[in-house]
């Protein structure tokens, strides 16, 4: 069976090439004919979506809608059996003003659920960030369980908080999935177990290593001589607030003090969160060199492959990358939905977010 699957808030693509790769090896592994193939993705983005379309579509790229969700004719897209959206997180952030639904960005999720009421697809996926547990107390989760839920044909729902490093990411990325079955299909989606802890996590090290000078998007940053010498003195895992700084190389700020800023690697650990961020010294640094990463480190730390080419300039590349949903992470979602559909059993744990009858 071949599942047509829809996107909206694409990004550049990490979602759409999770999904070919689950599969590709689905295919390989059981040689049955349960695959998910692109149908169409929005993005508001222009440089975001050329990415997406060199990528993922490159023989179609009309089948990439590039204009904001609120002008989208939800309805006259085609015909989709899957479907995924990491709907925007600016809102549920734990960094910023933590608007929720009163934001700009919160009430956006509700393009998805148009989307399950007017294409009733088999399933869906929605990604967002860990901060979407803390909004309003658990209240604004529970309200956008609840409507999901219920959308279209209603859904079966599996919530949970996903430790991406668990699972082999060279990052610790936390990210709440939600995964939606179609309630009549008696199918119930299990929580993959993980594979990694930290005996044989893959660290920042081995990530990075032996990258080929000749890869797109490795472009070095510019470092300041006052950059250089302030990271001189950050030793690795320290920020600009927990190093011994010599004063003439401090930062010099009111209001809160982010752990990320001028925070450098470890090498013998996975990154720390790699954000859509850059400026005042929320790049990411390398654990020995005193330098901000290249956008092709920040791609392997997020798990593309060297040949997905990022379009734009150096600063949208960098947001796209930061934005995305690790390729490898939807890989082992999709990868699961596969299995659940083709009824084989695969090792499993309970979701860690109850929700209502759906919960295991």
């Amino acid at each position: 069976m071949i599942f047509r699957m829809g996107e909206l808030f694409c990004g550049p693509g990490g979602m759409a090439l999770g999904a070919l790769n689950a599969s590709h090896e689905f295919t390989q592994r059981y040689g049955n004919n349960f695959t998910i193939a692109h149908s169409w993705a929005n993005d508001l983005d222009i440089e975001t979506c050329q990415t997406y379309i060199k990528n993922i579509t490159p023989d179609n790229p009309h089948h990439v809608y590039c204009q904001d969700v609120r002008t989208l004719d939800i309805p006259a897209l085609p015909a989709i059996d899957g479907f995924a959206f990491g709907f925007p997180c600016n809102d549920f952030s734990l960094v910023g003003e933590r608007k929720g639904l009163n934001g700009g960005f919160g009430p956006l999720y509700t393009y998805g659920k148009h989307v399950l009421e007017s294409h009733r697809p088999k399933w869906f996926v929605a990604e967002n960030v860990s901060g979407l547990l803390a909004s309003e107390k658990g209240k604004t989760l529970k309200l956008i369980l609840s409507e999901l839920s219920q959308a279209g044909p209603r859904y079966t729902l599996s919530v949970h908080r996903y430790h991406f490093e668990d699972y082999g990411a060279p990052q610790r990325r936390h990210r709440i999935i939600i995964v939606g079955i179609q309630r009549g299909l008696d199918l119930v989606f299990r929580v993959p177990k993980p594979t990694h802890n930290h005996t044989n996590y893959i660290t920042a090290s081995e990530a990075l290593s032996d990258i080929p000078v000749s890869v797109p998007n490795q472009e070095p940053t510019k470092q300041s001589n006052q950059v250089i010498n302030r990271l001189l003195h950050i030793l690795p895992g320290e920020n600009a607030w927990t190093a011994n700084i010599p004063e003439e190389y401090r930062l010099h700020v009111k209001g809160a003090h982010l752990s990320q800023i001028y925070k450098r690697l470890e090498s013998d650990k996975p990154a720390y969160t790699i954000t859509g961020s850059g400026g005042g010294g929320t790049h990411v640094y390398h654990w020995s060199e005193p330098r901000a990463l290249t956008n092709r480190e920040r791609a392997r730390l997020q798990t593309f492959p060297d040949n997905f080419e990022f379009i734009g300039s150096k600063e949208s590349v960098r947001k796209q990358i930061g934005m995305a949903v690790p390729p490898l992470g939807a890989k082992i979602i999709f990868f699961a939905i596969l299995q659940t559909f083709a009824h084989i059993k695969y090792d499993w744990i309970n979701n860690n977010i109850p929700f209502g009858e759906q919960s295991t």
